[in-house]
């Protein structure tokens, strides 16, 4: 997939997932054509990293955010906290102000409901048993309750995002001053580009899902494993104490002198990537690999799972250890693109020329929170309520199941910093 990316970089066309739920007009779950090429094009503008260091103040923003919100509701360490909620919400307002230039203001919102319910419904109706339609041709001629499933799916994403470009569009007909934003600008090239209104309605949808459930599931996952590991977390705060100080929280530009925080990042995308298997890709072209051939059409799958739990490749790879990435200093956009591909630290972005799209603005919206929850925060577990780390919460993305936490601020310097 890396270093023969001409021949294994498309993507069937896979029934429920790209044809029923995304119409054909995905990114990263549709083979290679005319369309295709265009939505990548509109996408990556709003996604390389010139793109993402003009907002870079709104991930910053958020991340602050998301700290107040633990420290007050979690009522500075006294009560436990589910953080799951209050992650979403922060990767969803990242997501809101770059598709659409708007955000939710309260955990109770509406829109924070509706969107995170249609991303939570997209992983779990893009899972093993839609994929089995996939590979079953006959099922996809009959009704069956995953194909209705993916079609009110589909629904739901046109109506809530479709409708959001509809009162954009409004608003700029009236002459209102609009934020500049994804949408306005796909509204704006409309004509030029050929866009209909299905089409940029599920261009927004796949930033809405994508650009949430990675993220937020990363934070989750975090938040439930480092109240095991007081221990890393000391280290953690120490290296934090000592390049940064308590007079402000670390920010994007600390990362290459954090490099044990940076560590910690890694290690938790490693071992709980929530992508298990990757979005199918297949062979354009019959090829013959270490004496096998490798026939035209066969469908080859990254196993995330396996590759990052390869003893050979990570001694005791079921061990929480970040010290086997403290002297790697390359962020996960480097590390995709080195020559050796087995020297990549991990495959949480897929691979070859198929690599997620939005991995520049998840990688730093990641390290901003777990950084910044390390600087504020002892996370500790509740006596009595053990953390669930082998059951998952969705069947093609998997966040953990719900649990609870402290969030014990380290000293009153939190609560100045986050001016509350």
């Amino acid at each position: 997939m890396v270093t023969n990316g001409a021949i294994f970089s498309s993507r069937k066309e896979m029934f429920i997932k790209s044809q029923t739920v995304f119409a054909g007009r995905g990114i990263t779950a549709t083979p290679y054509n005319d369309r295709w090429r265009k939505h990548r094009r509109i996408a990556t503008a709003y996604l390389n990293y010139r793109a993402v260091d003009t907002y870079t103040h709104v991930l910053d923003y958020e991340a602050v955010v998301l700290m107040k919100e633990l420290f007050l509701q979690g009522k500075a360490g006294a009560s436990p906290i589910n953080p799951q909620p209050h992650a979403g919400r922060c990767s969803l307002n990242n997501m809101l102000t770059i598709v659409f230039g708007t955000r939710t203001n309260t955990i109770d919102d509406e829109l924070l409901k509706t969107a995170l319910r249609l991303s939570r419904e997209f992983m779990n109706c893009t899972g093993p048993v839609s994929n089995l339609i996939d590979f079953v041709p006959f099922l996809q001629k009959i009704p069956t309750f995953m194909r209705s499933r993916g079609r009110r799916l589909h629904g739901g994403l046109v109506g809530t995002y479709g409708g959001l470009i509809k009162d954009i569009e409004a608003r700029m007909n009236r002459g209102e001053d609009v934020p500049d934003c994804l949408a306005k600008s796909m509204i704006l090239a409309r004509e030029e580009e050929g866009l209909d209104d299905t089409d940029m309605a599920i261009l927004a949808s796949a930033f809405m899902i994508g650009g949430v459930e990675t993220t937020a599931a990363i934070m989750q996952w975090f938040s439930a494993l480092i109240p095991a590991y007081p221990e890393i977390q000391a280290k953690a705060h120490a290296e934090l104490d000592r390049v940064i100080g308590r007079d402000r929280m670390p920010g994007v530009e600390d990362e290459k002198n954090l490099p044990y925080i940076h560590a910690i990042v890694k290690e938790v995308e490693r071992c709980h990537n929530p992508f298990w298997l990757g979005t199918p890709h297949y062979s354009t072209e019959e090829f013959n690999y270490n004496g096998y051939v490798i026939p035209k059409d066969t469908v080859v799958v990254l196993n995330t799972w396996t590759m990052h739990h390869d003893p050979a490749r990570h001694p005791e790879p079921e061990t929480f250890n970040p010290d086997r990435y403290i002297n790697d200093s390359t962020t996960s956009a480097e590390s995709a693109n080195l020559a050796n591909a087995m020297e990549r630290d991990h495959w949480m972005f897929g691979a070859g020329r198929r690599i997620c799209p939005g991995m520049i603005v998840a990688e730093r919206e990641i390290w901003l929170t777990i950084a910044r929850m390390l600087w504020c925060f002892k996370m500790e577990a509740i006596p009595g309520e053990p953390i669930d780390l082998k059951e998952y919460d969705g069947l093609s993305g998997r966040s953990p199941m719900p649990f609870r936490i402290k969030c014990v601020p380290r000293d009153d310097n939190v609560a100045k910093v986050l001016e509350l």
